[in-house]
C-alpha cells in the first residue's frame, strides 16, 4: 500500500490518473532551505524530511515528494504574497528555469531517493499579462508562483523533461522506483 505524504491534490490527481492506489497521510517539517545547499540537495532532503515525518505500518510503503522552480541559482518556492508572485513571474518571464523534484519512497528499514529536472521555457509575459495571472490565484500556493497544468499554460513556450515533474510528481521515476524498492 502506497501512502502519499502530501497535501498537494496535484500530486494526488496525478497518482491516480496513472492508476496507482494509495491513502494520504501528512506529516509536518520546516521547509526553510540550510545554508549553501544546492537546490536538488534542498528537494531530496525535505523528500526525505517529509517521508520520516509519517508513521508507516509493516508493508506500506511512504511517498514523498518536494517541488521546486529554479531560476540562475535562486529557489523559488511558493509566494508568500501576491507581490513576491508579481516578483517570481516577472523574473521568469521571457526565460529559462529548472523544476526540481525530490522524491523519497521509504518502507520498513529501505528508503529511495532521487530527484528529476525539468528545463521550462517562459515567453515574455506583458506586466498585464502578469498582473492578470496573479489576480486569478492560481499562483498562490505552486512553486515558482505559476502552475503549467492551468491558467500558466499559455505562457510556456517549450519543455524539456518530464511534465509531470513540473506538475508536481514525476510519475515516471515514481514507478521505476517502486520496482527498485521491490527488487531490494
Amino acid at each position: 500500500m502506497i501512502v502519499l505524504a502530501s497535501k498537494s491534490p496535484r500530486r494526488a490527481e496525478l497518482l491516480a490518473a496513472a492508476g496507482f492506489e494509495f491513502s494520504v497521510r501528512l506529516g509536518d517539517i520546516d521547509e526553510t532551505p540550510l545554508p549553501g545547499e544546492t537546490p536538488r540537495d534542498h528537494v531530496l532532503r525535505l523528500a526525505c524530511e517529509k517521508a520520516k515525518a509519517v508513521p508507516a505500518e509493516t508493508d506500506e510503503t511512504i511517498l514523498a515528494a518536494d517541488t521546486i522552480v529554479v531560476l540562475e541559482g535562486e529557489i523559488m518556492g511558493k509566494p508568500s504574497d501576491r507581490r513576491d508572485a508579481y516578483r517570481m513571474l516577472s523574473a521568469l518571464s521571457g526565460r529559462r528555469h529548472d523544476v526540481i523534484t525530490g522524491v523519497c519512497l521509504r518502507r520498513d528499514d529501505q528508503t529511495l531517493v532521487e530527484a528529476s529536472s525539468t528545463a521550462v521555457w517562459f515567453l515574455e509575459m506583458l506586466p498585464e499579462e502578469i498582473h492578470w495571472y496573479v489576480d486569478s490565484g492560481e499562483p498562490m500556493d505552486k512553486a515558482g508562483a505559476y502552475g503549467i497544468q492551468g491558467l500558466a499554460s499559455r505562457f510556456v513556450t517549450r519543455i524539456e523533461g518530464s511534465y509531470s515533474n513540473v506538475v508536481g510528481l514525476p510519475v515516471d521515476m515514481v514507478h521505476k522506483m517502486l520496482r527498485k524498492l521491490e527488487t531490494l
